[in-house]
């Protein structure tokens, strides 16, 4: 059994891939604190599940790079000093820090000097994420220097985890070792949240119900989703798109919404957990996952994606490559990014067709079995326990989780 501590700038348990893996650890006999942000009236410290939690009192904020560079470094400050003396107390065997940012790593500055082994997940391809956020070329200054920031994390680290293959060759591309970084993919917990016990009631003859889940922000192409529902409003008189999540794109989308005369087909349901959201989800006709493709979302998997697969429905989803590479067009019905039209047919085509439908469905269960999180969770828990053990393989295969792009 070993002491492992979790530093993610996000908010826990509603960060699904920590919550995830905080989960699995405690299955597995360890020990587990979680140092995050705090989310509106959480207490700074709870105990909920077997995992401690400190919540740091450090709010998000929205703006230009100024404003999230604070933010950034606030959380940074404070996480390694509470990193620092929650090790000197519980003395932990590894530390795992999170990204965004990757320079998080350096918060288990303290721990690692005194013995304890630091495990890096990225999330994200910082470089690709901050060009594709603030609409600058990879070759700008900013880039680089993210750039030079990912190299330099990932040297501090013992090990790496990430959360696509494409992203793992982006950081070799850039310099790291390829030994030292493993995939463990952002699946659904379908152990934990039990899918199956949501029975879908029977559809009206007419009715077809879309559903979006997550963040409501430019990249997710919300905007998008509207603008085909608008274009089958002939075609689909039943057609419904609900709308559940928040963020600082929604207001546009309900004014897009407004706009349209769509306000009797879009629904606007606001963010809930996961618990909340299952029923809805296994509710729907389909999933509609709209991501604008770019540098950033090309070597990226969305996690709704995921979910969407683990309640056995039809997903319309726009073509990048970690898409193509790990599914694919006979397991998902796949429009070309930020094109309405070919969304509108896109969803009409899985409307009208029963056996499309079903064969989408069935092929990516198929496809899906080992993403499936009870076999990426032993994929991670094998590399913390191999970090815990403190043994230094000479080989990438002794600790290396690859899963193949197609099953």
């Amino acid at each position: 059994m070993a002491r492992v501590c979790i530093i993610s700038h996000s908010h826990y348990p509603y960060d699904s891939r920590v919550s995830r893996q905080a989960r699995a650890l405690v299955l597995a006999g360890h020990e587990v604190d979680v140092i995050c942000l705090k989310f509106e009236d959480q207490r700074f410290f709870d105990h909920a599940d077997g995992v401690s939690v400190y919540h740091l009192p450090i709010g998000r904020l929205r703006g230009g790079k100024l404003r999230y560079l604070f933010e950034f470094a606030a959380f940074q400050l404070v996480a390694t000093a509470l990193a620092a003396a929650l090790h000197l107390r519980h003395r932990y065997r590894v530390v795992e820090t999170t990204s965004v940012p990757d320079w998080l790593v350096f918060a288990a500055i303290v721990p690692k000097l005194f013995g304890a082994r630091v495990l890096l997940d990225l999330h994200e391809c910082m470089p690709e994420y901050g060009a594709t956020k603030y609409g600058v070329p990879l070759d700008h200054p900013m880039v680089r220097v993210l750039s030079f920031l990912e190299r330099l994390s990932i040297r501090f680290a013992d090990f790496v985890t990430t959360c696509t293959e494409q992203m793992r060759e982006r950081f070799v591309e850039r310099g790291a070792p390829a030994a030292k970084i493993a995939v463990v993919l952002n699946s659904f917990d379908d152990e934990r949240f039990e899918p199956e016990r949501h029975v879908r009631a029977a559809p009206g003859s007419d009715a077809f119900t879309l559903i979006c889940h997550g963040t409501i922000e430019p990249n997710y192409g919300l905007d998008l989703v509207v603008r085909a529902v608008g274009l089958l409003r002939k075609r689909v008189p039943g057609l419904r798109l609900e709308i559940w999540g928040d963020g600082t794109h929604r207001p546009a989308v309900e004014a897009l919404t407004r706009e349209l005369d769509l306000v009797d087909r879009v629904h606007f349901s606001g963010w809930v957990t996961m618990e909340a959201l299952m029923p809805h989800i296994a509710a729907a006709d389909a999933g509609v996952v709209a991501v604008r493709r770019d540098a950033f979302r090309d070597v990226t998997l969305c996690t709704k994606m995921f979910d969407l697969v683990a309640f056995h429905k039809p997903v319309i989803i726009s073509r990048t490559r970690s898409v193509d590479a790990y599914f694919g067009s006979e397991c998902f019905q796949m429009f070309e990014s930020g094109d309405e039209r070919e969304l509108a047919e896109a969803i009409y085509a899985v409307y009208a067709d029963r056996d499309l439908r079903e064969r989408l469905v069935r092929n990516a269960t198929a496809r899906n079995e080992p993403y499936r999180w009870v076999h990426q969770a032993k994929r991670y828990l094998e590399i913390v326990e191999r970090l815990a053990s403190r043994e230094r393989s000479e080989s990438a295969r002794d600790v290396r989780s690859e899963v193949p792009e197609k099953a």
